[in-house]
């Protein structure tokens, strides 16, 4: 894209947002659209930290299998490692059982009303596609409850 381009894209988005102190400079753009890039971010993490804080509702026990070392269990290792403690602060009175041991494929179970579980291999998943999983078993739970 050509300089005078980016400049038309970034001085529309400007004006729908209301700037009205002159014409901005490429530094002021950049930094307004960085703002704004970490306000999404904030969304995202909001919206994310909503369906979290459900699990506690529509699960009575969360679990995840994995082996410590296997390239296979790597993503489901980085899942836990970043998200445990958020899981465990927005629902602390869930049971969330983190079980490793050698040779276990990735999975993750979850126990619903009445004994019932659901399991997913988590086998080639990123920890975007595990977060998906464990937000499809909540909604498994709510629709289990209606």
């Amino acid at each position: 894209m050509r300089a005078e381009d980016q400049f038309v894209i970034y001085s529309y988005i400007l004006s729908a947002i209301g700037w009205r102190s002159g014409r901005p400079t490429i530094l002021q753009i950049s930094e307004l659209l960085q703002h704004h890039h970490q306000l999404d971010k904030i969304g995202y993490q909001r919206s994310k930290m909503a369906w979290m804080g459900q699990l506690s509702k529509n699960l009575k026990e969360l679990r995840v299998l994995f082996c410590q070392t296997s390239p296979a269990s790597s993503s489901t290792r980085a899942f836990v490692e970043k998200n445990y403690k958020e899981l465990k602060k927005a629902n602390p009175k869930l049971p969330i059982l983190i079980r490793e041991c050698s040779g276990t494929e990735p999975q993750l179970w979850a126990r619903y009303d009445m004994g019932v579980e659901r399991g997913i291999r988590l086998e080639g998943m990123t920890e975007t596609q595990i977060s998906k999983a464990l937000e499809d078993l909540a909604k498994v739970g709510a629709s289990l409850k209606s």
